[in-house]
Parts: structure tokens; C-alpha cells; sequence
């Protein structure tokens, strides 16, 4: 009897098991009660230096390595939904779910017309509308997150003006929120929305730190809640803090001018036995689509694959800096 077929459909069925797990499985109890009494703690707390400590906490968070779970997310499915609103776009959770489920569907499907092969049109299938619905979030939430960068050094400056000016804070917030374009103008109009029904500008400056989680914003929360507590020039504070976030930008400019030719190297490696495979498929379907027929071929293949792709997160990972 064959065992590679049971083989792939007995490796297939653990990796829907493991996704299945990792998509719906809650965290631990324990870890989310100990959570939520921190947060309860330093959102009712009358001291200032809590609340300053847990948006130092927040920021030093916010520069380690992302877990599986989102920060400030109970659930896989509230993690989805955080990442989806940082993505900017209008989708819903099912709206994500079922256009991962089609694609899904539509690749196993054409590999098993290809190839055959149940398990592995499956194993591939699953894989693939896993990972691109990801991926495509990935970048759009990477998109969002840059151009919130580029404007907000702008926004910080709109608000040292305003205050210069004479401008009590609360109108600068909503101010920046009609002058400032795309995500910064978004995020703040939400700021001053959340303050027009009750909440005070730290807990609604928080609230969307808690979703946004981007390092510079955390910066601004700190910044604020740090003048609030040893009072001082807001001002000249927020100018300062404009000036760093500039540098920090040009940083990055510079890091990625210097890693482009290496990035570009690594993207030509990384591409070229798929655009040969795929040359010689098109030149001689019969010579290349023994690899979708003959099983010793398809382990091949597939342990290739899995080698390529850790070629690729190892070269990712060496031109990615953290500033």
C-alpha cells in the first residue's frame, strides 16, 4: 500500500487542525484576567504616573516582535477585526472569511484538475487562501501605517502653531482633524468625536492608540500625559517631539535607500525558479507536469518549497531594521 497519499492528507488534515485552533482558540484564562484587571487598574486610577506608566508600557510593547494575538484584542476573531480596521478598508469579518474560503476552493480546485491529486490539491489549496487573504492585509495595513507617519510630524506642527497661537488643545485636535489628509485627519476626527460624547482627551487619545498601535502616536500619548502631570511648555514639547518623529523618518528613508539593492537582489533570486518553472511548463507541459503526477515529484517539490521559503523569511528578516 502507498503511504505518501496518506501521508500528505494526514499532514493536510493537522495544518487545518492547526489553523482551525490558532483562528478561534481564545487566550488563557488566566493571562486574560490578570489583563484585564491591569487595564481596569490604570484606566480608573486617579494618578497620573499609572496612566503614564501603562502608555510607556504600551510603546515599549509596541516595539518587540508582534504575538499571534493583536495586543488589545480578547479573541482570534477580535484580533481579525482590529486588523482589518488598521487596514482603512470597509471589510467585514465574513466578507475575509469567505474570500479566503474562495480562494481556497478555486486553487484546490485547479490543482486537482492539474495534478489529480486530492491531498495535495487540498494541502496547496488551504495554503493559499490562508496565506494571500494575509499577506494582502499585511500590506494594506503597512500602507495605512506609512502614510499615517509621513502626516503626522504635519500634524504635530499644526498643533504647535495652534497652541502658540493661543488655541486651547482640544480645538487644535479638531482642527488637524479638517486640515490633515488620509489617516491622521481619520484617526483624529474619531479623537474629537469620542470627546463631543464624554470621554476625556487621554481616554480618547488611548482608545486609539490601543488601535492603532504605531510607535509615534504612542510617542504623542506619552508626551501629553507626561506635560499634564509636571506641567511645562506644551508647545515647545510637542516641537521637540515633532523634530524627533522627522528624524525618525529620515532613518528609515536612509535604511531603505541603503537595503534597496539588496531587497532587489533577494526579490530576483527569490522569483527566478518559479519564472523558469513556469517558462518550461508553457514550453513542454509534459516535461514540468510530472510534478503534478508523479508523487516522488511532488514530495520533491513541495520539500523545495518549504526550503525556499525559508531561504526568503531568512533574507526578509536580514534587511529588516527596527529604529
Amino acid at each position: 500500500m502507498n503511504l505518501i497519499p496518506i501521508l500528505m492528507l494526514a499532514v493536510g488534515l493537522t495544518a487545518v487542525i492547526g489553523l482551525l485552533w490558532a483562528a478561534f482558540a481564545g487566550p488563557s484564562p488566566d493571562k486574560e484576567k490578570t489583563r484585564r484587571l491591569k487595564g481596569v487598574r490604570f484606566r480608573h486610577s486617579q494618578s497620573a504616573t499609572d496612566r503614564v506608566e501603562a502608555q510607556m508600557r504600551k510603546a515599549v510593547a509596541a516595539r518587540k516582535p508582534r504575538a499571534h494575538k493583536v495586543a488589545g484584542s480578547g479573541s482570534r476573531i477580535d484580533a481579525l477585526a482590529l486588523r482589518l480596521y488598521r487596514s482603512g478598508q470597509s471589510w467585514t469579518i465574513p466578507q475575509y472569511l469567505y474570500t479566503s474560503l474562495g480562494i481556497g476552493l478555486g486553487v484546490t480546485a485547479l490543482v486537482f484538475v492539474k495534478s489529480g491529486v486530492l491531498p495535495f490539491a487540498l494541502a496547496f489549496g488551504l495554503f493559499t487562501g490562508a496565506a494571500l487573504p494575509h499577506f494582502v492585509l499585511n500590506k494594506l495595513i503597512s500602507r495605512r501605517t506609512n502614510a499615517f507617519n509621513v502626516k503626522f510630524a504635519d500634524a504635530i506642527d499644526l498643533l504647535v502653531r495652534g497652541l502658540r497661537s493661543g488655541l486651547p488643545v482640544t480645538e487644535t485636535l479638531g482642527i488637524v482633524a479638517q486640515e490633515i489628509p488620509g489617516p491622521v485627519g481619520e484617526e483624529f476626527k474619531l479623537v474629537t468625536e469620542r470627546m463631543k460624547i464624554g470621554k476625556t482627551m487621554e481616554e480618547a487619545l488611548q482608545n486609539t492608540a490601543d488601535r492603532l498601535e504605531i510607535p509615534e502616536f504612542n510617542f504623542f500619548c506619552i508626551t501629553l500625559a507626561i506635560q499634564r502631570e509636571t506641567g511645562g511648555n506644551l508647545a515647545e514639547t510637542l516641537a521637540n517631539l515633532g523634530d524627533v518623529l522627522r528624524k525618525r523618518s529620515q532613518m528609515k528613508l536612509k535604511i531603505r535607500a541603503m537595503s534597496s539593492e539588496s531587497k532587489a537582489s533577494a526579490y530576483i533570486v527569490g522569483s527566478l525558479p518559479f519564472i523558469v518553472f513556469g517558462m518550461i511548463y508553457w514550453i513542454n507541459p509534459g516535461y514540468i507536469g510530472k510534478f503534478f503526477i508523479d508523487e516522488r515529484l511532488m514530495v520533491a517539490g513541495i520539500g523545495g518549497g518549504i526550503w525556499m521559503g525559508i531561504g526568503a523569511f531568512i533574507m526578509a528578516k536580514m534587511v529588516s531594521f527596527e529604529i
